[in-house]
């Protein structure tokens, strides 16, 4: 399917590795020039070099540096995205996920490092993009969020309770910045990356699981499927959500999971 968003500009935030880097490469294959994000250069200027290759004739990739819990950098993110194309389209926000443990064994500063990363992040972001996702045509906001919006996950809390205000941030922009900008949110299940890696790992190491391997196969076994999903399907959904083949969808929080949700909403 043509998603006829070649030529289009976007931004996409933490975007260095993991579904921010899948979302970016979807979006390039399409011919959209791409500023991607990530906090350190080294693994920023590599996925950059990666997308280059990649991408489809004339499609741009320009890395730009910057940490998302600094709301000075944030605002630089944007600024230079917009210099480097000369406007905005399209933007795509992302970031790293919060660490995983129960409860009782998660302190006040990590509460307020998450809030910070998951949360204003995207406030941030999309105050400082706003105005130019709503010229020339208006644009999209697509945030990625996780399927624990919709169904809570054991050794999860902060992610399941924080990336709430997330999609309560996204109902809201896919009024208040309508018709010009369409905002829809993304909430991934499990998928080949080094987050799910990472995750799988603290439960060996808090005696959830004997090995890796078993972590592994109880991920899969909560997944109709029978497997973990691709970073290329998930940059696949976030490039159609980007695009006017999407274009009556607005305020939606779509799972990307393969049916691991028990919820029917």
């Amino acid at each position: 399917m043509d998603l006829r968003i070649d030529g289009n500009t976007a931004l996409v935030t933490a975007s260095s590795g993991g579904l921010g880097l899948a979302s970016a490469r979807a979006l390039v294959r399409e011919g959209t020039h791409v500023a991607i994000n990530g906090r350190t250069a080294g693994p920023l200027e590599e996925a950059a070099e990666e997308l280059r290759a990649e991408a489809a004739d004339g499609a741009e990739v320009v890395p730009i540096q910057g940490d998302l819990t600094d709301p000075d950098d944030v605002a630089a993110l944007v600024e230079g995205a917009v210099a480097e194309f000369g406007g905005l389209d399209h933007l795509v926000t992302s970031a790293g996920g919060p660490p995983s443990g129960p409860f009782l064994g998660i302190d006040d500063a990590a509460w307020q490092d998450t809030y910070d990363l998951l949360v204003m992040s995207v406030v941030r972001t999309v105050r400082e993009a706003a105005p130019h996702l709503r010229t020339d045509g208006g644009g999209t906001i697509v945030t990625v969020a996780s399927r624990t919006v919709k169904g809570a996950v054991d050794s999860m809390v902060l992610s399941n309770s924080v990336r709430m205000g997330v999609i309560g941030l996204e109902k809201t922009l896919s009024t208040e910045l309508a018709p010009e900008v369409r905002a829809n949110a993304v909430l991934p299940g499990s998928h080949e990356t080094e987050r799910v890696e990472n995750l799988i790992r603290q439960g060996v190491e808090r005696g959830e699981y004997d090995s890796y391997e078993e972590g592994y196969a109880d991920r899969v076994a909560e997944v109709p499927l029978d497997r973990l999903g691709s970073t290329e399907e998930f940059g696949a959904a976030v490039a159609f959500l980007s695009s006017p083949a999407s274009g009556f969808i607005n305020g939606a929080a779509v799972p990307i999971d393969g049916g691991s949700l028990g919820s029917n909403l």
